[in-house]
């Protein structure tokens, strides 16, 4: 329940924080050493493992866990990457007890929200949790604040659109929150696939709060996004935690598809067929009833979800799902984040998602029991002309000019995100969104208090220019990461190899769990690219390192694969470069550093 105070106790359940998976996977699929892992003896480490396992019956903590949460304790910005389903939460639960006041979790939804706080055990004797939503009465919102006020809450959930509003910080600043956790971090991250304008609020109520130590969680942040993200919450000084990306138990594979017919027929097929319950994944709302209708004709209990649904009816198919009582849900993106099940047996994705990092996301709700799970992907190449049009969703010229002659009718008068959307008629993402690029541009400066002012000397003209060169590289981004899942669904190499490199992750193939490992284990097809023999200048261009391109500009190399590299560009987005065509011409591509170390300051 959101409304109230929900406390949490557990018996002890000689279970590990976060399910069943362990240690951090690295190259060959080894564990790798985590900064911090020998300082596991000193008193902090000892009242966390005693927390753990007292309040919430986990016997062990893993290293990477601990080490994170050590971190919280001392009082440390922290930016942790994990993969989903191995126990982030754990991160701020345990230490978050220990300390001398209220946690503050910015979640963005409220499906996940409840999750959250449903996730912590019952009982009367250990942590208080409490979200304050739109879903409250006005009674319940403020028993709830209430409960806050009176010490009585250690975890306090709230979305980013709640802290926009200023009685929200005001309130919060009274208990001085010693914790501010940004969940799903990977929405502050324009450069990020999953971008969220208001979260990029979120750095300036930390500092109205009086600026607590800030925990960053996301399982999906490339190299550059994870830089975006540090900066973008103003983090001081920060460690940066990453773990491994590989989710092993999950088999990969692609199903390549001339005809619609032929798809829409299959992904039935394999969602009936394969062991439940289970995910699929579907373009667009009528596309999400239409394969929820088809398998409840085979006598299945499934479900669509997806955005254009009422809010009670969302709730319910969500909560059955949960509760063991569906099948099968057919959703759009709006459905998984946060979804805490831990027997999801596949997930199928019905045409091409918009991004990779989009993808190994809503991958990543099989199979967090550890046990073999199964991911399809069903593409066609029509797919990119979908998903390019989607990309292309940017505020333009004319949206960008009305936001700006807003701002400059105030004057010297700063104007509020509430005025700047009731003045132009635009919607308030759209308006948060505006600004966002603005600012980006440095045609206008907002403050703590969210209210937004033009930069002294700034050209309306120039401004509307610059914005929307902004939003054009953000365009080029987004298109680019198309072209990634593209080049993923047609890759002739180890899937599981490139899907790592991606996320800059070093990966020795071959996986043997993928469709095309399998394939060349059973000697069909060519060989693949990741086992050829190797380009004379591999090693030239190392993963991690900064590089500067001639026409493209700064960016970071993420993975190579035979004779080709993938840098992600600031300005232009995701590109693969042959090393033939860098070594014909040598100052093409320059290396101009070697990236950082994780779990230093980034």
């Amino acid at each position: 329940m959101s409304g109230g105070v929900r406390r949490a106790d557990a018996e002890r359940s000689g279970r590990t924080a976060g399910g069943e998976r362990s240690g951090r996977s690295g190259k060959d699929g080894r564990p790798e050493q985590v900064p911090g892992e020998g300082a596991r003896d000193g008193e902090g480490a000892r009242r966390l493992r005693e927390t753990a396992a007292e309040v919430f019956g986990w016997d062990e903590l893993r290293p990477e866990q601990l080490t994170a949460m050590e971190w919280v304790l001392e009082g440390r910005d922290a930016l942790v990457v994990m993969p989903t389903g191995s126990g982030k939460s754990a991160v701020y639960q345990v230490p978050g007890l220990l300390l001398s006041g209220p946690v503050v979790v910015v979640s963005p939804l409220l499906a996940l929200q409840r999750d959250q706080i449903a996730g912590l055990p019952d009982g009367d004797r250990g942590p208080a949790a409490v979200a304050v939503n739109s879903d409250l009465t006005a009674a319940e919102e403020d028993a709830a604040w209430t409960a806050v006020r009176e010490g009585e809450v250690h975890f306090l959930y709230l979305s980013p659109e709640q802290l926009a509003k200023d009685e929200v910080v005001d309130r919060l600043a009274e208990v001085d929150p010693a914790l501010f956790v940004v969940d799903e971090a990977q929405c502050v991250s324009s450069w990020g696939h999953d971008f969220r304008p208001d979260y990029l609020r979120l750095a300036q109520a930390a500092r109205r709060l009086g600026g607590p130590p800030v925990l960053a969680l996301t399982a999906t942040a490339a190299p550059p996004v994870r830089q975006d993200i540090v900066e973008r919450l103003g983090m001081r000084d920060p460690r940066v935690l990453v773990t491994g990306f590989d989710r092993p138990n999950i088999r990969l594979e692609v199903r390549r598809h001339l005809e619609d017919a032929e798809r829409r027929r299959l992904v039935v097929e394999r969602a009936a067929a394969e062991p439940k319950p289970g995910i699929v994944y579907a373009a667009t709302r009528k596309d999400s009833e239409f394969y929820a209708g088809e398998l409840a004709a085979l006598g299945l209990a499934a479900e669509a979800y997806h955005a254009g649904m009422r809010a009670s009816e969302r709730r319910r198919v969500h909560e059955a799902f949960l509760a063991g009582e569906t099948d099968v849900v057919v959703a759009t993106s709006a459905f998984g984040m946060g979804i805490d099940k831990e027997d999801v047996r596949f997930v199928l994705h019905a045409a091409l998602p918009g991004s990779l990092d989009a993808y190994y996301q809503e991958v990543g709700r099989c199979g967090r029991d550890g046990k073999p799970a199964l991911a399809v992907l069903h593409y066609r190449p029509e797919d990119t002309g979908m998903q390019a049009f989607f990309s292309g969703r940017r505020p333009s010229p004319d949206t960008v000019r009305k936001v700006v002659d807003a701002v400059h009718a105030h004057g010297d008068e700063p104007a509020r995100l509430e005025d700047l959307r009731r003045e132009t008629r635009m919607t308030r993402g759209r308006v948060t969104s505006t600004v966002n690029l603005l600012e980006e541009a440095g045609a206008v400066a907002t403050d703590a208090a969210g209210t937004v002012r033009p930069v002294t000397g700034a050209d309306p003209a120039d401004a509307v220019h610059r914005a929307t060169d902004r939003a054009e590289a953000h365009r080029r981004m987004e298109r680019s990461r198309v072209d990634m899942a593209r080049a993923f669904a047609e890759t002739t190499g180890c899937r599981r190899r490139f899907l790592l490199g991606y996320f800059g992750e070093e990966y020795e193939a071959p996986c043997g769990t993928c469709d095309v490992c399998e394939a060349q284990e059973a000697g069909d097809g060519p060989a693949p690219a990741d086992e050829r023999p190797a380009h004379p200048d591999v090693g030239a261009y190392p993963i991690g390192a900064e590089v500067r391109h001639g026409e493209w500009g700064p960016g970071t190399v993420l993975s190579e694969e035979g004779d080709r590299i993938t840098v992600l560009f600031e300005e232009v987005g995701y590109r693969t470069l042959s090393l033939d065509a860098l070594a014909e011409k040598d100052d093409l591509l320059a290396v101009v550093g070697q990236g950082r170390e994780e779990g230093s300051a980034a």
